[in-house]
């Protein structure tokens, strides 16, 4: 188990450590000394740096110009911006980070939440919107108050959603307390069951959300797990489930990605050696630095031993990895949610379990990662321990890419399933994570029965699938390493 499960004590430690590094009004950091050390820390770590004229070496030979370069924006988030190497579309991932010590608690999944993901439909062309329940995290405010995967909502406090208000009407699931009307669907038509009030506190989610084993699906033990994040935090409930899967002698795994943006490379190594049966000291991964830091350029490779850490990123323990020696075949299914470090693994063990197969849709594109850079130049902008105590400030930009045994990492369009299932195209009959007749799920096992899927439930095709900004988690499609790789 984990510290800082209880909502008050994290809530008292946030704000006790926060406050020692507000900026300070003694010796305020201005924008321009901040602006100084944006500049640096992408000159020095980005991977675009010499596609971005700005980042050029020479930009602060004349000391007058480069103040006055500086001077010129608004703020550092607007410095930070201008430098990113086509903004909306090759670097999507970069971004400006205004307090680091929020950032890296999001990073071990320590947030203030519903606990709960949704997915917008546009059920007729008239413009009706409902939101379907897509995930509902353990011991949170939504499982607390019954609201279960599969749940329709078809208006937020009080306001019932079209197509018009949804964007606005979204942003209001990021309040302290939000009013929730559910409904029920029959051929199209919606009837009121419930509204639900609930308050967000903070949570810490164990990204291990469901282990189960099917004793016999056409006499084959199948495990099942939905993974739904990388975070160092849980190393050891992750080492755990796989040892269930282990004693069970499962002889199928299915991974569940569905959900799952990344998270840390390491753990991502981690969970490819509980899955290669023959993993030996082989390279899972390599990471490829700007020509600045090719000092840097190394391989993550499958290991024996894991890696324990606390959700204060601190080292704990060292446990023996759970290995599953007797699995016959991998499944993975897959969404446009799964990214980064899922990813990863699907591209990692792509040169060793080649006939693994995807479930799902197309999965999100990212075969980059990022640093935390802090206003630390003394240490070329690492380490949180040295970070300049006036403001929390930080930024978290692309410094690398990644690629497999075999130097491939050209899926910036994403991995296609091999099987394909849309899950929105069931949003009326959504059910629950491990039940044997969840759409996406059922086609893993039917593939494993050797039959051709079809669903036993009706498909209510939406009129559209819609994203909504709003409706995802900030951090959540990252693939990051953490600077102590750097110390070690």
């Amino acid at each position: 188990m984990k510290n800082f499960k209880a909502p008050f004590v994290i809530l008292c430690l946030t704000f006790f450590i926060t406050s020692c590094y507000k900026d300070n009004d003694d010796h305020p950091s201005t924008n321009s000394s901040i602006n100084d050390f944006v500049w640096k820390g992408m000159n020095s770590w980005y991977n675009w740096q010499l596609e971005v004229p700005e980042l050029s070496d020479t930009k602060d030979d004349d000391t007058d110009a480069y103040e006055a370069y500086l001077n010129q924006f608004d703020s550092p988030k607007a410095l930070f911006n201008s430098l990113r190497f086509q903004y909306a579309e090759t670097d999507r991932f970069s971004w400006f980070v205004e307090d680091y010590i929020a950032l890296q608690q999001q990073f071990q999944g320590i947030s203030k939440s519903f606990g709960l993901k949704f997915q917008a439909i546009q059920t007729h062309a008239n413009g009706d919107v409902v939101l379907f329940v897509k995930y509902v995290a353990n011991h949170s405010p939504g499982s607390k108050a019954s609201i279960k995967r599969g749940d329709l909502i078809n208006a937020i406090n009080g306001s019932v959603l079209n197509i018009n208000n949804l964007n606005d009407l979204a942003t209001h699931l990021s309040n302290e307390s939000v009013t929730l009307s559910f409904v029920s669907e029959n051929n199209g038509v919606f009837s009121p069951l419930a509204d639900k009030t609930i308050a967000s506190v903070v949570l810490s989610e164990n990204p291990v959300h469901v282990t189960k084993v099917f004793p016999n699906i056409n006499g084959k033990k199948v495990g099942y797990l939905v993974y739904n994040s990388f975070r160092t935090a849980y190393h050891d409930e992750l080492n755990a489930a796989f040892s269930v899967f282990k004693n069970e002698n499962i002889n199928i795994l299915v991974l569940d990605l569905r959900l799952n943006g990344g998270g840390s490379v390491l753990t991502s190594a981690y969970l490819s050696s509980m899955i290669y049966a023959d993993a030996g000291t082989d390279p899972f991964a390599i990471l490829k630095f700007n020509d600045k830091h090719t000092n840097e350029n190394h391989a993550y490779h499958f290991s024996n031993q894991l890696q324990v850490f606390d959700t204060n990123d601190v080292k704990i323990g060292v446990e023996e990895i759970n290995r599953l020696n007797m699995l016959e075949g991998l499944y993975i299914l897959t969404s446009d949610d799964t990214a980064s470090a899922s990813e990863m693994v699907i591209n990692g063990l792509k040169p060793y379990m080649p006939s693994v197969k995807l479930v799902g849709t197309t999965t999100y594109g990212k075969n980059v990662g990022s640093i935390t850079l802090y206003d630390t130049p003394a240490t070329d902008f690492q380490g949180r321990q040295l970070a300049n105590p006036t403001h929390t400030k930080a930024m978290q930009p692309i410094v690398f890419q990644i690629f497999n045994k075999n130097g491939e990492s050209d899926y910036t369009q994403g991995f296609n399933p091999d099987i394909e299932v849309e899950e929105a195209q069931y949003w009326n009959s959504i059910k629950a994570f491990g039940d044997e007749n969840e759409v996406v799920l059922k086609a893993a096992l039917d593939d494993i029965r050797g039959v051709t899927t079809k669903s036993n439930v009706s498909k209510l095709k939406p009129h559209k699938t819609l994203q909504v900004e709003a409706l995802s988690t900030r951090f959540e499609k990252e693939m990051y390493i953490e600077n102590t790789t750097f110390n070690n």
